[in-house]
């Protein structure tokens, strides 16, 4: 069986959506088998593709605000895994970024969650995490308030599904107040449990 640092070096060498990536090939994930949350996320986008760094953006912060946590916690992979749908920046289309890939998830997701076996909090973001993880396809609005669902239903690891950080669901999160002020408090709660182990 191949280690950990092997698998990971295989991620970081795989080139199967490099036809179609405009921008050229960069996996950007963050991993160690002792995490105890993961970020199921989208994609990077093009800042982070440039940086190599994960929510090294403006959803970053917001993320980060949400969770309650510093970067400083969210970019120790001891703690904190960051595995999206897809592991390279899928490029640009008419109304933001493209979809992930889909050549990426079927070929590493299920390998690398097998090597996380510590995992006790899940923020599953977005449509394309929400469909994989959750096997719900729905909207994301109609998921997100059917939160308590997932994260209160005794499961392990605890599952919050989230809309995604970025600066363009501004007018989603004018829209559903309830989000930021029931379930970001629950999420926070829940955070700080698991990294202090309380």
């Amino acid at each position: 069986m191949e280690s950990d640092q092997q698998l990971i070096a295989r991620v970081k060498a795989c080139d199967i959506c490099a036809p179609f990536l405009p921008d050229g090939v960069r996996p950007v994930i963050q991993f160690d088998p002792a995490a105890r949350i993961l970020i199921a996320a989208q994609a990077p986008g093009r800042r982070v593709h440039e940086t190599g760094i994960p929510f090294n953006d403006p959803s970053g912060e917001r993320l980060r605000a949400w969770m309650g946590i510093t970067a400083e916690t969210f970019y120790g992979a001891k703690q904190l895994a960051i595995l999206p749908m897809g592991f390279c920046y899928p490029g640009t289309g008419k109304s933001g970024d493209l979809p992930p890939r889909k050549e990426c998830a079927p070929q590493w997701r299920q390998l690398l969650l097998d090597r996380l076996p510590n995992l006790q909090l899940i923020l599953v973001i977005g449509q394309y995490a929400q469909a994989w993880h959750l096997h719900e396809k729905g909207s994301v609005t109609h998921i997100v308030s059917h939160w308590r669902d997932y994260s209160c239903s005794g499961q392990s690891p605890a599952v919050f599904p989230m809309p995604h950080p970025s600066p363009r669901n501004n007018i989603w999160l004018r829209k559903n107040p309830w989000f930021e002020a029931e379930l970001v408090p629950a999420l926070q709660q829940r955070v700080q449990t698991v990294l202090t182990g309380e």
